[in-house]
């Protein structure tokens, strides 16, 4: 075991200080950038939710339709997950 004394105090004094002093640099220059940049990709994301079709690159005019052709993988039949129906009595 280490003995208690004036230099261990001050080593941990200067440790408890670097901490502070570190988390407030992170928090002033390092949380700001990551905050923008985080907040730059959730605004794309949305933007290309908004726009799909500025996303996948073809450019429709005014008045055009477009047939997608593609079959949506998002979407499911109500009987797949419906289950059974069971009828039941109402007990006294």
């Amino acid at each position: 075991m280490q003995e208690a004394g004036f230099v261990t105090f001050l080593r941990t004094i200067a440790i408890i200080l670097l901490v502070i002093y570190g988390m407030k640099f992170i928090a002033k220059y390092i949380l700001p950038l990551v905050l923008s940049r985080a907040v730059r990709k959730a605004q794309e994301r949305a933007q290309q939710y908004a726009n799909p079709n500025e996303a996948n690159g073809s450019s429709a005019k005014v008045g055009e339709t477009i047939i997608d052709k593609k079959p949506s993988h998002t979407e499911r039949k109500a009987n797949d997950t419906a289950g059974d129906y069971v009828d039941f009595e109402e007990v006294d």
